[in-house]
């Protein structure tokens, strides 16, 4: 390897943020057992807020953004891993309170690495990415919650997001009657290109009503907020709710009625320290049954060089698809 590599570098003086491509040694990277060359990572909406002043993403300066990464093994002072193993690394704070991804070289802890799963190439893994893996870990748990093929259709909120389209993408791969749920009026054909079946404006809340129709056995929420109470009351019996973000809010209010008269259950999706047996296994399913024949499609590939270029237009809202930083490119 070289004595020098890039790495996108984000810094804070005087409560002033900088933005920079600089060259790094291996020693300025943090301690870990494995050192990656990386190949792949990708651009998330979190890595965008990271080069902003007072986002509260990056718990110390200076920062490597990058909540995913992609690579290969170059050296390994752990049996764990061998130098030439392909490997994915994902939460567990990547990017924001250890050098993440936007780096040519990352030193990790070896209990936060998966090997790559056979079916699986390194860069489909960050066309995942955490986005795709918090939508596969939701409809594992849905699953273990009684989500089924044969009931009502499940709903995906916030559907042109990355966690929103990818689980449109998924639930229809494995058979699902997805509605996808989008306040963009020109995202229709796109979403059900994807696999949607049905295309329905943004959830807003309509009422105070303790109960309402029962529409949906499931529903996937990257959103939140005040309208969570309205999925809930919706649901199917024995129905529910994936909640897995909050850009609509970190408060709802709900009746207790959906719960003791349809059984109606909120489950949460924490897919930064998800325990490593779990992690594996949904990275196996994202390599074969959920694996979308369109994953592709959504893939913008980018170089290393223009990071920056596109981490702006990600903070303008200028992006669609999963934007996959190709270090060799």
């Amino acid at each position: 390897m070289t004595e020098t590599f890039k790495a996108f570098v984000v810094d804070e003086q005087d409560g002033k943020v900088t933005n920079q491509i600089k060259n790094l040694t291996i020693d300025d990277l943090p301690e870990g057992e494995v050192l990656i060359k990386v190949k792949y990572s990708g651009i998330n909406y979190k890595d965008a807020l990271a080069t902003v002043a007072n986002s509260k993403i990056v718990q110390s300066y200076p920062m490597i953004p990058g909540i995913d990464l992609a690579g290969v093994v170059e050296k390994s002072d752990t049996p764990a891993f061998n130098p030439g193993d392909e490997v994915i690394v994902t939460g567990y704070d990547l990017g924001t309170s250890r050098f993440g991804g936007f780096s040519e070289y990352a030193r990790v802890k070896e209990e936060q690495i998966v090997q790559l799963p056979k079916d699986l190439t390194l860069e489909e893994s960050m066309i995942y990415g955490t986005a795709g893996y918090t939508a596969g870990l939701a409809i594992e748990k849905l699953e273990h919650n009684g989500l089924s093929v044969e009931n009502k259709e499940v709903l995906v909120r916030g559907a042109t997001g990355g966690v929103g389209t990818l689980s449109v993408m998924m639930l229809n791969a494995i058979g699902y009657k997805v509605i996808a749920s989008t306040g963009k009026d020109n995202a229709e054909a796109q979403l059900k290109a994807l696999g949607a079946r049905e295309v329905i404006s943004r959830i807003t809340k309509t009422d105070d009503k303790p109960l309402g129709s029962r529409k949906w056995q499931a529903v996937i929420d990257p959103i939140g907020g005040d309208t969570l109470s309205q999925l809930i009351k919706h649901l199917d019996y024995d129905g529910s709710v994936a909640v897995i973000g909050m850009t609509g809010g970190n408060h709802f209010d709900s009746s207790i009625f959906p719960f003791i008269l349809r059984g109606a259950n909120i489950i949460g999706i924490d897919s930064v320290y998800t325990e490593m047996k779990v992690r594996k296994h949904i990275w196996r399913r994202l390599a074969r049954d959920l694996k979308p024949a369109q994953l592709h499609d959504i893939k913008q590939t980018i170089k290393f060089d223009d990071i920056e270029t596109h981490i702006n237009n990600v903070l303008e809202h200028k992006n669609s698809g999963r934007i996959i930083i190709d270090f060799e490119a």
